[in-house]
């Protein structure tokens, strides 16, 4: 096959291309207080009066934690290949560490048979931006202890699921959510402080190597990587600049984007994006385990010299 779009890849596409679709935990799901998953920063954000367009919450959404085979059947309808989707670290982990969810843990299960049989290849990302709130509230990124909750966290679920799923990014767009979340404050958790930013950045970094060994350790021969935002990159015009905090809208392309599903919106409809930066003062945008062997793993991606 080969490209005809202007400006687009010079096809035709190499060997071993795959067609797929990529979506978050949060975006899709809904059931956000069913069968035991708990709270995720960005359910506590979408509460925020007036920093969600329309007061909308991922609380429903698209429904796929109860309609996954129905979404399951499209894609094999559509042809595709892969299916990148991720894992909600509350579902499995609602305190984020200490006890399992055992019904999280099987929804996976169900998702992953479901595909395969499909023949779509799983991909799993570990992380799209639904920190725990319980892990925020003792610190969340801005805490070192983050790296080793990762650790334990990406252990659960490579030993859960790494029989059937060799795909596996750590985070989504970790540029994007540490800036959004902790140096703007435009997205969850609302912070904006230049000092926490810095120490997030580190931090996520840190739990990133943590998550890359875990994943080496626990799932012989995946391929390991992370989600990156790629856009193309040219010149702001002279004079415009983000003066306050936009709100942000469950209707988006950049980044967590509940899609509410009631009686005047159909699951399937296609409501439009919106630019990011679509005016100087307005920015579409929505918003373990403790296991011996995680812990030791990871001390190698945490003992570099830099110490926050």
């Amino acid at each position: 096959m080969t490209s005809s779009l202007p400006g687009s890849f010079p096809g035709p596409f190499p060997a071993g291309f795959l067609w797929g679709a990529s979506t978050s935990a949060f975006q899709i799901e809904g059931a956000a207080t069913e069968d035991g998953r708990g709270p995720s920063i960005w359910d506590s954000f979408c509460k925020l009066k007036g920093r969600v367009d329309n007061g909308d919450t991922a609380d429903v959404a698209c429904d796929h934690y109860h309609r996954y085979a129905e979404d399951v059947a499209l894609m094999r309808d559509l042809g595709l290949q892969a299916y990148r989707f991720s894992i909600s670290w509350p579902r499995l982990l609602p305190r984020g560490r200490g006890a399992v969810n055992d019904k999280g843990l099987d929804f996976y299960d169900r998702l992953i048979d479901r595909l395969l049989e499909a023949g779509i290849e799983p991909w799993a990302c570990l992380y799209h931006w639904d920190l725990p709130q319980a892990l925020h509230d003792l610190g969340g990124w801005a805490s070192r202890d983050s790296a080793g909750w990762f650790a334990d966290y990406a252990a659960l679920c490579a030993r859960r699921y790494g029989d059937r799923v060799k795909r596996w990014a750590t985070f989504n767009e970790f540029s994007v959510f540490t800036l959004f979340g902790y140096a703007f404050g435009w997205g969850a958790p609302s912070i904006a402080d230049r000092a926490v930013h810095l120490q997030v950045i580190h931090h996520v970094n840190l739990a990133h190597g943590a998550g890359v060994d875990v994943l080496r350790a626990l799932v012989p021969q995946a391929s390991i990587g992370r989600c990156t935002a790629c856009s193309p990159c040219g010149r702001r015009p002279t004079g415009r600049r983000m003066s306050r905090p936009p709100p942000c809208s469950t209707n988006t392309g950049t980044g967590p984007s509940p899609i509410r599903r009631s009686a005047a919106t159909t699951r399937r409809g296609s409501p439009g994006r919106s630019s990011p930066m679509s005016s100087p003062a307005t920015w579409r945008a929505s918003p373990g385990r403790s296991t011996g062997s995680a812990s030791t793993i990871m001390r190698r991606s945490t003992a570099g010299p830099i110490r926050s």
